[in-house]
């Protein structure tokens, strides 16, 4: 299936395995027609389905959703991929050392299994693009859920320093603190709303979603040698990236992300019980159309 096609599946029965994306707001989600198109591109039995879920009923519906008997699991997004992780049985290495999930695996007795694949997903669409992080200075905005698996990916794949700014600083603290406990050595830090002397700068926050929303970043700090790099996937060109190319930045959209981890994604949700940490899958072209 090349770039830009959509297959559908013939039909769906009582066999068919159901996936759910928990998310408040729902209806910018990518992550249903992107999963959709790669289940039915390999054969597998199985769809995925949207629900719009609020904060303060999350624990109630995923105490429901174990008992769904043909439920594979559940993908998450935004708000809720930290909350999420306190209501899992067992969390991957890089989902407790984050502190928040994208993806859970339901086992047939009902127990939950989180796992993380934001930051490798985000690592593997710059590298795509040709975007090396190794040995860049790195400046995120956002200390979130998404904001901490990125954060601990560019670290590991061998970022020369990451600075973290965050509207609430002590959120920021905190993140700092975890990420410098998982990886000793990293040079990591709470960095004011100035990205200059960064070579990337990443919006790792929700900014951009709604219409009027504030900047992650002022544009005017920004300098042509910067990469400007986006989490928001809808739309296509958010207004940080549409204000970065006005300064002559280049820019990396939000949506590799996604592509880039649909695989892996489809490979944890459908595994044998208890599924462990698989190989980031470096290419993956489902999609180009439907944020995670």
């Amino acid at each position: 299936m090349t770039t830009g096609e959509v297959t559908s599946r013939a039909s769906i029965s009582g066999h068919t395995r159901l996936i759910v994306i928990l998310a408040h707001p729902v209806g910018h989600v990518r992550t249903p027609a992107a999963m959709n198109a790669h289940f039915a591109a390999t054969g597998r039995d199985a769809v995925l389905v949207p629900m719009q879920v609020c904060a303060e009923d999350l624990a109630g519906v995923v105490t429901s959703l174990r008992r769904v008997e043909n439920l594979a699991g559940i993908v998450v997004t935004v708000p809720h991929k930290e909350a999420i992780a306190r209501l899992c049985d067992r969390l991957t290495e890089p989902a407790q050392i984050v502190g928040a999930v994208n993806v859970i695996h339901r086992e047939p007795d009902g127990r939950l299994i989180g796992g993380q694949f934001d930051g490798e997903g985000f690592v593997a669409g710059l590298r795509a693009a040709g975007h090396e992080v190794r040995g860049r200075r790195v400046w995120m905005a956002g200390a979130g859920g998404a904001a901490a698996g990125i954060g601990f990916a560019l670290l590991r794949h061998g970022a020369a320093s990451l600075t973290v700014h965050n509207r609430t600083a002590a959120r920021a603290e905190a993140l700092v603190a975890r990420l410098a406990a998982a990886l000793p050595g990293s040079s990591v830090a709470v960095g004011g709303a100035d990205p200059a002397g960064h070579d990337i700068v990443v919006n790792a926050t929700s900014l951009g979603l709604k219409p009027g929303d504030p900047l992650p970043v002022e544009p005017r700090l920004l300098t042509p040698r910067m990469l400007a790099a986006e989490v928001v996937m809808q739309p296509d060109v958010t207004a940080f990236l549409e204000a970065a190319a006005a300064r002559g930045c280049r820019t990396h959209p939000g949506l590799p992300m996604l592509t880039e981890q649909v695989a892996i994604l489809a490979d944890f949700l459908t595994a044998a019980p208890a599924p462990e940490l698989p190989r980031m899958a470096l290419h993956s072209n489902h999609i180009r159309e439907g944020t995670a």
